[in-house]
């Protein structure tokens, strides 16, 4: 169990806080993460890693001297913002380019695409790269479709050095995606992690069992044997990682035996020494091998392998020396970087992204929209442990908490976007943006998409509101329209891969066939619709995102993203959302 804490939901910010003033000598604190206090010397590439917390030393602990440049930091399991990790890689940037690393995680893809384009708009050279060395989570074939765990560790060590050695930003990127392609993990538990504030694991295994497969977000594995020695499990670790070796295999392999978080480094050296005998036996030389927690997930007991065949080009960069503050290898010779760079303080985000401070008189169609958004609060957090639930069993257990976060940031921002007078769309939008940029995540990032493209539908005058009001349920479909296309855009999903789609959709067919044109009678009868397609989607097999490689597990359980939906919707009929 995670025991140490003060406010479970400040966790992640609490640590982040401590972390920078034990090592204020290597990082300093920026919107969204961290990064270096000594930047590189300007022109270099700047590599950017990041993700959810509950992983250190990934990611924060990776940034320094012949490593990550930043670090963007999000909650517990939860996928940072785009606009934190646009504010890193802004940070970051030296010159020549940004590289964004992360895990394969629909979250993280999502929200760093995103800040990639931003950066992009703004004239940075910003590239995005997965790392998909997790062979548990999709077959061979499938590669691009596996998570990221612990094999973050040698695509961010091998990008990173040849960044810190001046390559170009393509040729950073070349290897870091060549690093990837011959990098393969394995992970097993024998018991599951706990969120800070839960007063149980998000998954068990039985005892004398362990499982295998598992993420590092939570996720249970994918099956289970029982519980073997030291030797039976470097065996198993080994055969099944060779088995999976790619396109040409060297006889050089970088390998990682990586704990999860409580099994200890004298069990682990247990292990590794079966591992380097088996491996040798295999014909193999192990380059520099690092045995130790590198990407943990909390306090969850188990381990990985990790092994990355090298060649030519990926041997130098992986025995280059680095110097972060969970991480150390070589001795690096001072380069020409800039000055220490005290940096500002960050800041808190403002609450009402776009909106000044100018106070007008209170329009009342924004304060409906400001009571339904309270509502909608309301609701989620009353349901927050059965999302939770819900989450946990083919996921990392968040989503709940994510939905009350994303609903918190989205009703001061409308509070302070109906004090500046502005009408009801634009409030939608300041609440998208603060929903996107405070809470994170995949919920995050969609709901933030979706209260923007909604509130861009609505009318921005008196007059056209009067013309609204004459059919305001068709008009109410059309925003719901919007948004539905906002999460197909930005969530690259479609009907029946088990998400918030499945609720949404029906939802908006419901609303868009009602022949009434009172929306406030219109409304419940499609929230209904939605309540009754959330329950449904317990017969799917999801498709797209972290519960993919659990499908089978999902099934007889609704999606938390339909249901929470669901629980919006029909909690906004109460502030009686009309025109």
């Amino acid at each position: 169990m995670t025991i140490l804490h003060d406010d479970p939901a400040d966790f992640a910010e609490d640590a982040l806080r401590g972390f920078v003033d034990a090592h204020a000598a290597t990082v300093r604190r920026v919107p969204g993460g961290v990064v270096r206090r000594r930047p590189g010397p300007p022109g270099k590439v700047a590599v950017v890693v990041g993700g959810g917390s509950g992983h250190y030393p990934a990611f924060c602990g990776l940034v320094g001297e012949g490593l990550a440049d930043g670090a963007v930091v999000g909650n517990v399991f939860t996928s940072p913002s785009a606009a934190d990790a646009a504010e890193v890689g802004r940070q970051a940037h030296r010159g020549g380019g940004v590289l964004m690393l992360t895990g394969n995680y629909a979250g993280d893809v999502m929200n760093f695409t995103t800040a990639c384009d931003q950066l992009r708009a703004e004239g940075v050279d910003a590239r995005y790269l997965v790392v998909t060395d997790d062979l548990a989570s999709a077959p061979a074939g499938e590669e691009d479709r596996r998570r990221g765990i612990a094999g973050d560790l040698v695509v961010f060590k091998v990008a990173a050095a040849a960044a810190e050695r001046g390559e170009p930003l393509d040729a950073v990127e070349g290897f870091a995606r060549h690093a990837n392609e011959r990098t393969r993990t394995l992970g097993v538990a024998f018991d599951g992690c706990t969120l800070p504030g839960q007063g149980s694991a998000l998954f068990t295994v039985p005892e004398g069992r362990m499982g295998i497969g598992v993420g590092i977000h939570g996720e249970p594995g994918i099956g289970e044997v029982e519980l073997p020695s030291a030797h039976g499990l470097a065996r198993l670790l080994v055969e099944r990682v060779l088995a999976e070796a790619p396109e040409h295999p060297t006889d050089r392999v970088a390998a990682v035996l990586n704990g999860l978080g409580r099994t200890k480094y004298e069990e682990l050296f247990v292990v590794w020494a079966t591992v380097a005998t088996l491996l040798r036996e295999a014909g193999l030389t192990v380059v520099e091998p690092e045995v130790g927690e590198l990407v943990t997930s909390l306090d969850m007991a188990g381990c990985s392998l990790t092994l990355t065949w090298l060649d030519d080009g990926l041997e130098p960069l992986w025995s280059a020396p680095a110097a972060a503050p969970a991480y150390r290898k070589g001795a690096l010779e001072r380069s020409a970087g800039g000055e220490e760079d005290p940096g500002p303080e960050p800041t808190e985000p403002a609450a009402a992204a776009g909106h000044g401070t100018t106070r007008g008189e209170p329009r009342p169609r924004a304060l409906q929209v400001l009571a339904a958004l309270r509502a909608a609060a309301r609701e989620v957090a009353a349901a927050e442990d059965e999302l939770g639930r819900l989450d946990s069993v083919a996921g990392d257990g968040d989503h709940g908490r994510g939905m009350v976060r994303g609903l918190e940031a989205a009703q001061q921002a409308a509070a302070a976007a109906v004090e500046s007078g502005v009408d009801a769309g634009e409030l939608l939008v300041a609440a998208g943006r603060a929903w996107s940029s405070r809470a994170g995540g995949t919920s995050g990032i969609l709901w933030g998409a979706m209260l923007e493209a909604a509130g861009r539908t609505l009318p921005e005058d008196d007059a056209a509101w009067d013309r609204w009001a004459t059919d305001p349920v068709r008009g109410a479909a059309r925003a719901v329209q919007a948004a539905i296309e906002a999460v197909r855009r930005v969530g690259r999903a479609g009907l029946g891969d088990k998400t918030m789609l499945d609720s949404l959709d029906p939802f908006h067919r419901a609303l868009r066939a009602d022949p009434s044109v009172d929306l406030v009678a219109a409304w419940p009868r499609a929230a209904e619709a939605a309540r009754a397609a959330a329950t449904a989607t317990s017969e799917l097999r999801p498709r797209t995102g972290r519960a993919r490689p659990l499908a089978d597990r999902s099934v007889g359980h609704a999606d938390p993203g339909a249901t929470s939906l669901a629980l919006v919707v029909r909690a906004v009929v109460p502030a009686r959302v009309r025109d």
